[in-house]
């Protein structure tokens, strides 16, 4: 065999190297948790992404949940502190503020944290991303802090069967949830399955009960189930005027009630996420700047 042979084959060999490196999972990269409190799960590079500018609004601007606020705090503030905490599913009307909610608690148990309190950090991972929430664990329980890992809107389709590898993860596997991570996800499904796929499973099911009882067993991972209900007028208006007052708009009162309202009828609903809407409408009609 000539050497120019031999020279091709050893070429063709190491693409053949590189083509099989690049169809295997990427290298993990390891974290720099002191970077930021808030992280973003890459999945694709099984990597955390640093979040410098959190989108987030102040505490004190989430109304008509006082309720589930000051439980969800009060489950945070124990868990920053080493103390024993459950996972949390918030679940509900959609733009009640459930995932502005667990930002502002995170960012004001950091606040009034004690002296030499390590600060926690969040983690968000994609619901579409669950599978390798194992992988994201891993990387968590070595680390010096605590953390909570946060899922926005999650739910579960048809012959969707990824919510077992939740499951798992949660509460069911070997190893178990590591001792600093948390899990809150918020979700407009109680069950986090739709309830079509709830009643198909009775119907056909040898025994029905045990069929149901493997989906909504999902949820009894969340020991805290926090429900949020569409906001009745009183609520809304007052999530209106702490936007006004917070951002300094000024408009009168009585302008303001009439151009609130007829907004959330335009809209057909009455959310914190309406409210938040009409102010940044009201805001550039008054040529006034939000900053968030």
């Amino acid at each position: 065999m000539s050497d120019k042979t031999i020279e091709a084959l050893s070429e063709k060999l190491d693409r053949l190297v590189e083509a099989v490196a690049r169809l295997g999972p990427a290298p993990t990269v390891p974290p720099r948790f002191d970077r930021a409190d808030c992280f973003v799960w890459q999945a694709d590079r099984r990597a955390l992404e640093p979040v410098e500018n959190v989108n987030r609004v102040d505490i004190g601007l989430i109304r008509g949940v006082d309720r589930v606020r000051d439980i969800l705090s009060d489950n945070t503030d124990r868990f920053a502190r080493d103390l024993p905490a459950n996972n949390v599913l918030l679940w509900g009307a959609r733009g009640m503020g459930k995932s502005s909610l667990v930002k502002a608690v995170h960012a004001e148990v950091n606040r009034t944290a004690a002296s030499g309190q390590a600060p926690l950090k969040l983690v968000e991972i994609h619901r579409e991303d669950i599978e390798t929430l194992p992988q994201l664990m891993a990387l968590l329980k070595a680390a010096p802090f605590r953390f909570i890992l946060f899922c926005d809107d999650l739910s579960f389709d048809q012959n969707d069967t990824s919510y077992k590898s939740l499951k798992a993860a949660l509460e069911g596997g070997v190893e178990g949830r590591p001792a600093n991570v948390i899990l809150y996800a918020t979700s407009n499904r109680r069950h986090l399955l739709p309830r079509d796929m709830i009643e198909n499973e009775r119907s056909t099911a040898i025994n029905p009960s045990e069929a149901v009882e493997e989906k909504v067993s999902l949820s009894d991972r969340f020991g805290l189930w926090l429900g949020f209900h569409k906001c009745s007028q009183d609520d809304y208006l007052a999530m209106i005027d702490g936007y006004v007052a917070h951002f300094g708009l000024e408009i009168a009162p009585e302008t303001l009630r009439a151009e609130a309202l007829e907004w959330a009828t335009t809209r057909g609903s009455r959310s914190g996420r309406v409210a938040w809407q009409f102010i940044q409408d009201l805001a550039g009609r008054l040529g006034k700047r939000l900053d968030t």
